[in-house]
């Protein structure tokens, strides 16, 4: 016997016609840890928060493989301040800059990226990163 009183609207098969619900990652995150815990089965999990267990067994691969970290908004949205300066030159105000070797004039021309997190530690990049890699590396110190 079903006990909800809940309208859903339906078609002439019985499908749902309603607007698909979508869920935030904390919300996957904790339907995904509660249906790990010992003693709960995923149909009771489903059930109470109404989710087909299919999508909850997709839901923990993705939760394993790390994809259901912490990005929302807030989490992932925290803007630091940020310094451009420009590098001073060696060379007196009148005097002509001195010339540089091929490969020394391809790390200048590179730049610089140099980030100070708020333990103190400080990340300085030189030349061409990849920018995947610089992520990942931001991301783990960040997490310290």
């Amino acid at each position: 016997m079903d006990t909800s009183s809940e309208v859903v609207a339906t078609d002439t098969l019985g499908r749902r016609i309603a607007p698909r619900r979508r869920r935030t990652v904390a919300e996957k995150r904790a339907i995904v840890k509660e249906s790990m815990t010992p003693g709960m089965s995923v149909a009771q999990v489903s059930r109470r928060h109404e989710v087909n267990a299919n999508q909850i067994f997709a839901w923990r691969r993705q939760y394993q493989a790390g994809l259901l970290e912490a990005k929302d908004a807030e989490a992932a949205l925290r803007l630091l301040p940020v310094q451009v300066a420009v590098a001073r030159s060696s060379a007196g105000e009148g005097k002509a800059p001195r010339r540089r070797n091929g490969a020394a004039q391809e790390r200048l021309s590179a730049g610089v990226i140099e980030i100070e997190f708020t333990g103190g530690e400080r990340l300085r990049v030189h030349g061409t990163v990849d920018a995947a890699t610089l992520a990942q590396v931001i991301t783990v110190l960040g997490q310290r």
